[in-house]
């Protein structure tokens, strides 16, 4: 599947689909204890990202790119930074910006569209967490290119990693109809995915998080 493909089905899923699932679980609402294990998890990775980046922001530009319902965005701005948060649902950014504190909004700038867009500028650091764990390895190189032409520093993101439990429910997924299931998440392992940019950058591991349901492996894309 493309990008443009695979983008316009992870909008559906997000904007249409699974908005209200994903704005309770990245809220203090009571979950299931599969969802809390999901909610932990992300939370642990979230931190495990930010820890990639200096303490102070101040004056540094930051894409959050994929911000959904703006937690990142939150700790980004937190820290000084001057944010572009950006995701291809606009439910999802109207929640986001909702609940931005008041004290915080003229830190972050909020749109809908594209993480890849040109239109949204150069910038110092750039976190996507979980939002390129959907397509496919010529895509994610392509991504890290359109992004790394643009960013001084890092950009620090996720992949779902080749693990056996993952790589099983990828397989039991495909055997789905494509309505009745959520956007794929392709695994994805480091070692080949270095090799694969190695020569328009430098790819460190961050490490992974392992909660329940949720497994997610971090990297950091220096160009």
């Amino acid at each position: 599947m493309s990008y443009d493909a695979t983008r316009d089905r992870v909008e559906h899923y997000f904007d249409r689909t699974a908005t209200k699932v994903w704005e309770r679980l990245t809220s203090d609402a009571p979950v299931s204890r599969i969802r809390e294990t999901v909610r932990k998890g992300r939370g642990q990775m979230r931190a495990k990202l930010l820890s990639s980046l200096p303490g102070d922001l101040t004056g540094l530009r930051v894409l959050d790119a994929g911000c959904g319902a703006g937690q990142m965005t939150h700790e980004l701005a937190l820290r000084g930074a001057d944010v572009v948060a950006v995701d291809i649902s606009p439910t999802l950014v109207k929640i986001a910006q909702d609940r931005l504190p008041q004290h915080l909004q003229h830190k972050v700038k909020f749109s809908s569209g594209d993480m890849l867009s040109a239109d949204l500028g150069g910038f110092d650091h750039v976190i996507a967490m979980d939002s390129l764990i959907y397509y496919s390895q010529a895509d994610i190189r392509s991504a890290l290119a359109n992004l790394g032409e643009r960013t001084r520093g890092s950009v620090a993101f996720t992949v779902a990693p080749r693990t056996p439990l993952l790589m099983t429910m990828w397989y039991a997924g495909k055997a789905f109809p494509r309505s009745d299931r959520s956007p794929v998440m392709i695994p994805h392992g480091p070692a080949r995915l270095s090799k694969t940019v190695s020569d328009i950058g430098q790819l460190n591991d961050l490490g992974r998080v392992n909660s329940g349901f949720y497994i997610s492996q971090a990297l950091e894309f220096r160009p």
